[in-house]
């Protein structure tokens, strides 16, 4: 049985072939060769969250799980906010055939697959990308953008915790040649974006209507709960949503289930699925004034796929 550990996971797991793996998975779970049932999660005593999220790949293919767990307060401290492994599973003989690092592959496989719905549904000719949140998945979307709409010219970040913000703007200006421009609001960040990527575990809905222009293309990323949302109802029901699985949003996305509740929205509201998109299923973008909306609540094939190109090929 092979380990991979943290340090590993990002040096072996590149952006560029993990976005090339998160194609696959979406493409094979929505064409039903691999499969996955909700998430099951645990309450823990102050907050914290575990998660067990099993998947299978496919006949003669491999299977596994991720389990995690998530503790929002480690943000800013010296501690990780997600903890844990994907273990992974030959079909033969159902041997565990490796564990890899849950948390790296979460954080490079998160920005994998905004880029996959990025590339699909926004504008070819984005310029501008507006950030919110400066952590581990700031980074992990502005290189995952930048591999698949290279033109951008001007990211902008905000974060609660300015000194985090500030320490971004640093980082990403020396790695990848683009000017950050720092902002003191979700409002100033998101002004004037072609591409807008949401990635805090915000327990209310900041992101207004009034704040993004016609044509913008959203990636909603931080939540992953019925009553937790970045996207306010307005904005919702202003954009075309797709989902990473139609499912798994229907039972878990605070994004689409408030304005449900609300009446601002229906079911038909839903477009459909990324995976349907790369099937040739469904169209993409309709029009250059269309705002699109990926809410992304990340899947197991997402994590059981990075665990078998790490552990077994």
């Amino acid at each position: 049985m092979k380990i991979v550990e943290k340090e590993e996971v990002f040096e072996k797991l590149q952006m560029d072939t993990c976005i090339a793996l998160m194609r696959e998975a979406m493409m094979a779970l929505e064409s039903k060769k691999a499969s996955q049932p909700v998430r099951a999660m645990a309450k823990l005593p102050h907050g914290e969250v575990l998660g067990f999220m099993p998947a299978y790949l496919g006949e003669n293919d491999y299977f596994g799980a991720k389990v995690v767990n998530s503790f929002p307060q480690n943000v800013g401290t010296g501690y990780s906010s997600h903890n844990g492994y994907v273990m992974v599973f030959e079909s033969a003989h159902g041997t565990c055939a490796g564990l890899a690092d849950a948390d790296a592959i979460t954080q490079i496989r998160t920005g994998a697959v905004s880029a996959v719905a990025t590339d699909l549904l926004a504008r070819k000719d984005a310029k501008t990308l507006g950030i919110i949140g400066a952590g581990a998945q700031g980074r992990s979307h502005l290189e995952a953008i930048l591999c698949v709409r290279p033109g951008i010219e001007t990211v902008k970040i905000y974060d609660i915790r300015r000194e985090a913000a500030e320490v971004y703007k640093n980082e990403m200006e020396a790695k990848f040649g683009r000017p950050v421009i720092l902002c003191d609001s979700p409002k100033e960040a998101v002004l004037d974006c072609d591409i807008v990527c949401t990635v805090t575990p915000s327990k209310e809905a900041y992101l207004e209507a009034e704040w993004i222009r016609s044509g913008t293309h959203i990636n909603a990323v931080g939540t992953f709960s019925p009553t937790t949302r970045e996207v306010t109802s307005a904005l919702m029901a202003r954009s075309s949503l797709y989902a990473d699985q139609i499912e798994a949003l229907k039972k878990e996305s605070g994004e689409y289930l408030i304005p449900l509740s609300e009446g601002l929205i229906t079911e038909e509201h839903i477009k459909g699925s990324i995976g349907q998109i790369l099937l040739g299923q469904i169209p993409g973008r309709m029009s250059e004034e269309e705002i699109t909306l990926f809410d992304a609540l990340g899947l197991a094939v997402e994590d059981v796929i990075c665990g078998r190109y790490l552990c077994c090929l």
